[in-house]
């Protein structure tokens, strides 16, 4: 055999093993999902969240997660992720959600023992991790709240605050 088609054949090969080794890695990076998210919008300042309901872990649920952008009254992504005993997770659900939906971020432990942390955040598809702990469960906005197009009627600042220090338990309203 020639040298120049053994050296096609090995070139070939290297691109096939590094594909196969990328392939099986189990966890997304942010090249993949500008890769599989492409950056068109539908409408001014929309975005798309990893979508998915009681998915039996992340990668299963942002593998399958449908490339659809939100509703435009939504803002934020949001992630209920559930735990057992051993910390191993049972169900993670994703979605595009309210401000509403986002007002009661944090751990809890629902009538089965099962720890369920929920998480909300603002930017396109930036539900990428879950939630594990009482320091991931919270709400990431890039943007104050006063200025979400969400905010309206009797929402105002001040209140959605207010609000967020009560459901913590920062500020204690039996005073």
């Amino acid at each position: 055999m020639e040298p120049w088609p053994a050296v096609a054949w090995v070139l070939l090969l290297t691109v096939i093993a590094d594909w196969l080794k990328t392939a099986q890695s189990k966890d997304f990076t942010e090249q993949d999902i500008i890769y599989l998210h492409p950056s068109t919008t539908p409408f001014p300042g929309g975005f798309k969240c990893f979508t998915c309901e009681e998915a039996p872990d992340n990668y299963e649920c942002n593998r399958w997660a449908p490339d659809l952008y939100c509703p435009q009254e939504s803002r934020y992504c949001y992630t209920r992720h559930m735990m057992n005993l051993e910390g191993d997770s049972l169900s993670v659900t994703k979605r595009c959600v309210a401000l509403d939906d986002c007002l009661s971020t944090g751990c809890s432990e629902d009538h089965e023992g099962n720890k369920v942390c929920t998480a909300c955040c603002e930017g396109n598809i930036c539900n990428l991790p879950l939630p594990w702990n009482e320091t991931e469960a919270v709400f990431a906005t890039t943007s104050p709240l006063s200025g979400t197009a969400g905010l309206t009627g009797s929402y105002t600042l001040t209140s959605v605050f207010l609000t967020l220090l009560i459901s913590s338990g920062v500020w204690d309203t039996d005073v």
